[in-house]
């Protein structure tokens, strides 16, 4: 009975061990694999603006609970739409991600980039 109560509860332990976390904010802002974000701006005037609002978005974060996920997404919002080369933009907060249409009809999703 002993033993397999201790198999039980080794079971349990790596059980718990292997469940991933939730903080998806961090692996979101690694950027390695991808074309910097300098470069990619470049490309044109509209993707400069993709990456100045992904920038901004970066910098607006203000924690890991609801209102700091509202905070952060009204302050990328905001500075998106001063931008006179954006059309629309919708948030998903809890996914971090902006979905901008530029008036060129380019579409596209952010999300943050981080402090180099």
């Amino acid at each position: 009975m002993t033993r397999s109560a201790l198999l039980l509860a080794l079971t349990a332990l790596v059980a718990m061990g292997a469940c991933r976390t939730y903080e998806n904010y961090s692996p979101l802002l690694n950027q390695d694999g991808l074309i910097p974000a300098d470069k990619y701006a470049k490309y044109g005037s509209d993707q400069a603006a993709a990456m100045a609002i992904a920038r901004a978005y970066g910098d607006w974060y203000a924690g890991g609970t609801r209102e700091a996920y509202a905070l952060q997404s009204d302050g990328a919002l905001a500075y998106a739409r001063s931008l006179p080369q954006v059309a629309t933009v919708v948030a998903d907060a809890p996914g971090y991600r902006l979905t901008v249409t530029f008036k060129s009809g380019w579409r596209t999703a952010i999300v943050p980039i981080g402090k180099q």
